[in-house]
């Protein structure tokens, strides 16, 4: 399965949770599952997440204690929080509590997309869904890649890699962490298979372009910008 961001759901109730996994993976997020709050304690304390997706009611540990204590760890990741109450103090008190944004059931599944989307871009302290970096265009809700104004077309697999370099650009992002955000638990993890789709794509976006955009550090990962 070929992914985008890397994304946790907390739902005990199987056929919402179901749906969810199925709806996120087939818009190419990588999806991880837990039906407990216990379990996504340990999940968020074994790989880094892009969001969550929390339900509040949850068996073994509720999903407001599950959101106090990944704020309470300094966890910055987004958290987009199920409720089937829509009351005003209850909408308070989860953003309260730290919450980025919230979802009443029942919702509707586009609904829950755009809200995803635009908790990961304040994450990444983006306001604008197209993403710039020199002459490259990345229009993330569009999955559109334009240089100098004219269309890339790009796999599953090389958008992944390109949207994760692109949100954040000029950091050195390590193999590992680029493996960790575009694959899930349920994938097979490869030795080269991160070093293969970055050659493909500075075939297909550096190629009689103009200047280079992917920059490799050596024994660190790589780094998207428009100079070295």
């Amino acid at each position: 399965m070929v992914n985008e961001m890397r994304v946790l759901v907390v739902e005990d109730y199987p056929p919402l949770a179901r749906s969810l996994v199925q709806g996120l993976r087939e818009t190419r997020y990588a999806v991880d599952l837990a039906t407990d709050g216990e379990e996504a304690i340990g999940l968020l304390e074994a790989a880094t997440y892009d969001a969550v997706i929390l339900d509040l009611m949850l068996p073994r540990l509720g999903g407001r204690e599950v959101l106090e204590r990944i704020r309470r760890a300094g966890n910055p990741t987004a958290v987009l929080v199920l409720t089937a109450r829509d009351g005003l103090d209850d909408r308070v008190s989860v953003l309260d509590l730290g919450a980025d944004d919230y979802l009443v059931k029942p919702f509707a599944f586009a609904e829950l997309l755009a809200r995803l989307r635009a908790v990961i871009r304040r994450r990444y302290q983006s306001t604008d869904s197209t993403i710039r970096v020199a002459d490259l265009e990345i229009d993330t809700q569009g999955r559109v890649v334009r240089r100098g104004g004219t269309t890339i077309p790009l796999s599953a697999r090389e958008y992944a890699v390109l949207e994760y370099l692109a949100v954040r650009q000029g950091q050195v992002v390590s193999r590992a962490e680029i493996w960790d955000h575009v694959y899930d638990f349920a994938s097979e993890p490869s030795s080269n298979v991160v070093d293969v789709y970055i050659g493909y794509l500075r075939r297909k976006l550096e190629n009689d372009r103009g200047n280079k955009l992917i920059h490799t550090r050596r024994g660190q990962g790589y780094v998207l910008g428009a100079e070295e």
